[in-house]
C-alpha cells in the first residue's frame, strides 16, 4: 500500500481517513456506519484505497490476487463518494465539540451556579458550524 495518500478508505474497518496534510488534524478517521453505502457490489473485491499518492501504480488493494491498480483503472467511481461521507462525519464532531465547550461556573461546593447562553458562546468561538467541504 502506498504511504502519504490524501485520502485512506479501509473497507474491512468501514474507515475513511483525512491526511492530516489536507487539513484533518493529525489524519482523522471516521468510522461510517452506513452498509448500503460498503455493500455496494463495487467495492465487493476491493479491501482499502489511498488516494492522492505519488505511486499511481499502488492506490487501490483487492482482497484476492487481483493485483493493485490505479483508483481511476478500479472504475468505480471518484473520491469524492468518500470525502463527501468523511465530510459530513467530521461536521457532525464539529457541532458536538461546539455544543460541549460551553462555560459555566461553580460554587464552593462544586454545583454549577450558571452557563453561558448561546449568544456569549457565539460571541466568544463565532456560530456553531453547519458545513464542512474538504
Amino acid at each position: 500500500m502506498a504511504t502519504n495518500a490524501n485520502w485512506t478508505v479501509v473497507f474491512e474497518d468501514k474507515a475513511i481517513i483525512k491526511n492530516h496534510a489536507e487539513g484533518a488534524s493529525e489524519g482523522v478517521g471516521y468510522i461510517i456506519s452506513d452498509d448500503s453505502f460498503w455493500n455496494q457490489s463495487k467495492f465487493s473485491n476491493i479491501w482499502a484505497i489511498q488516494s492522492g499518492t505519488a505511486i499511481s501504480s499502488d492506490e487501490v488493494e483487492y482482497r484476492d490476487d487481483t493485483p493493485h491498480s490505479t483508483f481511476a483503472d478500479a472504475n468505480i467511481g471518484d473520491i469524492s463518494q468518500f470525502s463527501t461521507k468523511w465530510d459530513a462525519a467530521h461536521l457532525t464532531q464539529l457541532q458536538a465539540n461546539w455544543d460541549e465547550d460551553v462555560q459555566y461556573t461553580t460554587d464552593a461546593e462544586g454545583n454549577v451556579t450558571s452557563t453561558e447562553s448561546e449568544a456569549d458562546q457565539i460571541t466568544r468561538k463565532g456560530a456553531r458550524p453547519t458545513s464542512y467541504s474538504s
